[in-house]
C-alpha cells in the first residue's frame, strides 16, 4: 500500500500525517512543545531542539498506527512560514531535514510547501469547502494574522495575494498574553474559551482596523487593566469578541475588492468557537468556512495531501 507523509515543525507542534491515494487520513501523530508555565513562549533555539526530540517519537507513534506492509511514494514538509522569497524560521529546519533524510532512504520524493500553504489546505480540505477558484482567508495563530485573496490554481498550489495584516500583536499572542495573565497555561486559547463561555457579559474594548491593517496592541493594554479587578471570564470574553468584531470590519472591508463570498479561516485562533459563532451572525452574507478543532490547530494534513497531488500531478508529466 503506499502513503503519503506530511511533515511540519511550527512554534509549537511537532506534527507528522499519513493519508492514503484516495486522501484518507491513516495515521497522525502530533506533540505539543513544552512551555513552562507562567511563560509566553519558547525561544526559537529551544523550539527546535524540542522538535529534534520529538520527530522520532512521533514517528514511533505514526508507525504503530499505520502497521501492516505500506511503502511511503512521497513525503512533503513545511520549510517556511509563508509562500514568499525570504520567510523563514529555524523551527521548520528540523521538519525540512527529517522529511528529506527519510525520502531519500524510502526512495521517495520530497516537496516543499509553507505552514500557510499547510493550513489553507487542510482547511479547505476538512471543511467541507466545495472547490472554488477564488476565496477570502484569514489565517489567525500566534505566529500569523493575515487577510489574503486565494487563487486555486493546478493541483494543491495555490496564489496567494496577501490584503492586509497585523501592524503588531497576533491574534493568538494577544489571546495568549491575556490568558497567561489570568494564569491560565500556555498556549491558552482552549482554557480561555472555556472561561469566557461561563461568562454573562464582557469588558468591552475597541476594535481596531484601517485600510486593511488591524491592531491588538491597544486592546491588550486595556484588557491587562482589568486583569485583578474585574471578573476573569469578562476579560476572558472580551478578548474573543475583540478579536472577532476585528475580524468582521477586516471582512466587510474586503469586499469591495473580491468578486467572491467564500471565506476560509484558518489558524489556532479560528479554532475559537465563540468567534465563529459572531462570524457567522454578523455576516449572514458570507459562506464561511471553518476546519474542525483538530485541523484548526498545527497539524500536517496539508503537507501529506500536498504530497500527494504532486506526485500523482508528476506520475502523469512522466507518462
Amino acid at each position: 500500500m503506499k502513503y503519503y507523509l506530511g511533515i511540519d515543525t511550527s512554534a509549537y507542534t511537532t506534527s507528522l500525517c499519513a493519508v492514503d491515494g484516495a486522501g484518507r487520513v491513516i495515521g497522525e501523530a502530533r506533540k505539543v512543545l513544552t512551555v513552562p508555565r507562567g511563560k509566553q513562549g519558547l525561544r526559537q533555539s529551544e523550539a527546535v531542539f524540542q522538535h529534534v526530540q520529538n520527530l522520532p517519537l512521533a514517528a514511533e507513534g505514526l508507525r504503530e498506527q499505520m502497521g501492516g506492509d505500506w511503502q511511503i511514494a512521497a513525503v512533503a514538509a513545511t520549510t517556511a512560514p509563508r509562500p514568499h522569497p525570504g520567510s523563514y524560521m529555524p523551527v521548520f529546519v528540523p521538519g525540512t531535514c527529517f522529511g528529506r533524510a527519510f525520502a531519500q532512504l524510502a526512495g521517495a520524493r520530497f516537496y516543499e510547501l509553507s505552514h500557510q500553504e499547510n493550513h489553507l489546505l487542510s482547511g479547505m480540505y476538512d471543511s467541507g469547502m466545495p472547490q472554488v477558484p477564488r476565496f477570502l482567508a484569514i489565517h489567525l495563530s500566534g505566529g500569523t494574522t493575515e487577510l489574503m485573496d486565494v487563487a486555486a490554481e493546478s493541483g494543491s498550489r495555490l496564489r496567494i495575494s496577501l490584503l492586509g495584516a497585523t501592524a503588531d500583536l497576533h491574534a493568538g499572542q494577544f489571546v495568549d498574553r491575556i490568558g497567561v495573565a489570568l494564569g491560565l497555561p500556555f498556549p491558552a486559547g482552549p482554557e480561555l474559551e472555556k472561561l469566557a463561555s461561563r461568562s454573562a457579559s464582557a469588558i468591552t474594548v475597541p476594535s481596531v482596523h484601517k485600510e486593511g491593517q488591524v491592531s491588538f496592541s491597544g486592546p491588550l493594554t486595556a484588557l491587562l487593566n482589568h486583569v485583578g479587578k474585574a471578573d476573569a471570564g469578562a476579560v476572558a470574553l472580551g478578548c474573543l469578541q475583540c478579536i472577532a468584531r476585528t475580524l468582521v470590519k477586516w471582512i466587510r472591508w474586503a469586499e469591495a475588492g473580491v468578486d467572491c463570498r467564500d471565506a476560509l479561516v484558518v489558524g489556532g485562533v479560528a479554532a475559537n468557537g465563540i468567534i465563529r459563532d459572531i462570524l457567522r451572525t454578523k455576516l449572514p452574507h458570507w459562506r464561511l468556512y471553518f476546519a474542525s478543532p483538530r485541523y484548526s490547530t498545527d497539524n500536517a494534513l496539508g503537507a501529506a495531501l500536498f504530497a500527494l497531488d504532486a506526485d500523482q500531478n508528476e506520475g502523469k508529466r512522466q507518462n
